[in-house]
C-alpha cells in the first residue's frame, strides 16, 4: 500500500500544548469533579427524550451507585 503524505513526516509539538498537558498532570480532579463529569457523560448519551434534563440525571445519580 502506498505511504500517505500525510504521515510521511511528523509535525513538531507544540510547545504551549506541551506546557499545560504538563501542568494538568498535577491536577487531582475531586470527587465533586468526577461525580459532575459522570452526569454529564450520561446526560450526553441519553435519548433525546424531553423528560431527560441535565438536573433529571443529577437527581437519578443520588440514587444509583456504581459497582466495582
Amino acid at each position: 500500500m502506498a505511504d500517505r503524505k500525510q504521515f510521511a513526516a511528523v509535525a513538531p509539538a507544540d510547545e504551549e500544548l506541551l506546557r499545560v498537558l504538563e501542568e494538568s498532570k498535577k491536577n487531582v480532579p475531586t470527587d465533586l469533579d468526577l461525580r459532575e463529569q459522570r452526569i454529564s457523560f450520561a446526560y450526553g448519551n441519553a435519548m433525546e427524550l424531553e423528560c431527560v434534563t441535565k438536573e433529571s440525571v443529577r437527581t437519578s445519580s443520588l440514587h444509583l451507585r456504581l459497582l466495582s
